[in-house]
């Protein structure tokens, strides 16, 4: 089932689709960024992602790369939309203007064409954009990948949700299992605004599960209990479970702060207390770790990387950031040991290398604990139990 396909967006969600659909495909990345498009000709990946790497490297992708709309849209089957909608603080809706702009180009270069919306959008999105367009060949399908492994979980999604139940449902939802290397992966065809929901209440439900081993985390150091010890017995019920229980400085990255405050938002009109408490308790744990490195009297404070999460090069919405700004607002110096960071300074802080953040600093405050701070254990800040994310 070779289909023309174009995507459109070439970070984590985008570039990994492209990847695996260009397997069995005619695949064509589009992005706005030269830059991105450059390297993704010279076989080179844009994103931290070594199963993305493998495969650019190899034989047998039928992947190209444009920055030009005109020779990205027409003659294409699917359109596959993974544009970012950063959270509007102001608007306390998500920014979909580069989807809608995606959209309308699409409409008028290649009409025929269906398109799929892979960027996280509000409850209703899809709907209305159908409307708008008066056009069934819009559809929502989310994605749930992590960062650094966005391959490897497209090519073994735990499940697959498509929101639309006729033929074109059917295509998307066929074009992601032909892909998958895994068999009977579980799918489910749904209403597009069921399925905008999905996503958002799925990565809701994470962060509660990351905002409640961190209150726990909270109670068990301000009590002088083992959290670990306390975290292990609570796990071991099957319920529960053992996994995502890692306490953290507060959840982080792309997806889990805006997707709860947009679902939060979408329940302006409908009566909830837990998805707020699950928002303010990420700032509440942010509080709590930062008054716990001021307590230790630090001249000067490291923050050693701003990275979310291991084998990752994203550092955007990192829960760090927020302890870091609520340390500089006592007056305490700030440096920053950060590779992927090509500039001198951080939100008016110094970038060091690892030897100065070793020297300099009074307290090393680190997200995760590597084996390279374990020379300065006993000036390391963190409340990483297990190693994982």
């Amino acid at each position: 089932m070779n289909q023309r396909i174009c995507v459109v967006g070439t970070s984590y969600v985008g570039l990994s689709l492209a990847v695996l659909l260009a397997r069995r495909n005619d695949v064509v990345a589009y992005d706005i960024d030269e830059q991105r498009v450059e390297r993704l000709r010279r076989g080179e990946s844009p994103i931290v992602d070594p199963d993305i790497d493998g495969f650019l490297r190899g034989d047998g992708l039928r992947l190209r790369a444009t920055s030009d709309p005109v020779e990205a849209y027409p003659g294409a089957d699917v359109v596959i939309v993974a544009t970012p909608t950063d959270y509007d603080e102001q608007t306390n809706f998500f920014d979909t203007s580069s989807v809608e702009e995606v959209v309308a180009d699409v409409r008028r270069l290649e009409p025929g064409a269906t398109v799929v919306i892979k960027s996280t959008v509000p409850v209703g999105f899809t709907r209305a954009l159908r409307e708008r367009h008066d056009t069934d060949r819009i559809l929502f399908s989310p994605e749930f990948l992590r960062e650094g492994r966005a391959l490897h979980d497209n090519l073994h999604p735990p499940r697959i949700v498509v929101g639309d139940t006729g033929p074109r449902g059917e295509l998307v939802a066929d074009l992601l299992t032909a892909a998958a290397l895994d068999d009977d992966v579980p799918v489910l065809l749904t209403g597009s605004t069921e399925a905008e929901a999905i996503k958002l209440f799925a990565n809701t439900y994470l962060a509660m599960r990351v905002a409640f081993f961190n209150e726990l985390d909270t109670y068990a150091a301000t009590h002088g209990l083992d959290t670990g010890q306390i975290i292990r017995g609570v796990s071991l019920d099957p319920r529960i479970g053992d996994h995502y229980n890692n306490p953290s400085f507060g959840y982080g990255g792309y997806c889990l702060p805006k997707d709860t405050k947009q679902l939060l938002a979408n329940y302006a009109d409908v009566p909830q207390t837990l998805i707020g408490a699950i928002v303010s308790a990420n700032t509440t744990r942010k509080d709590f770790v930062a008054a716990d490195v001021l307590a230790r009297s630090p001249r000067v404070v490291g923050i050693h990387r701003l990275v979310m999460k291991a084998g990752s090069d994203n550092f955007r919405s990192s829960s760090v950031q927020g302890v870091m700004k609520r340390i500089k607002a006592k007056g305490v110096e700030v440096l920053v040991h950060e590779p992927e960071l090509a500039d001198d300074t951080f939100f008016g802080s110094r970038v060091v290398d690892l030897d100065e953040l070793k020297e300099r600093s009074d307290v090393i405050v680190a997200n995760r604990l590597t084996a390279e701070l374990r020379d300065v254990a006993d000036r390391v800040y963190t409340r990483d139990l297990f190693g994982h994310d």
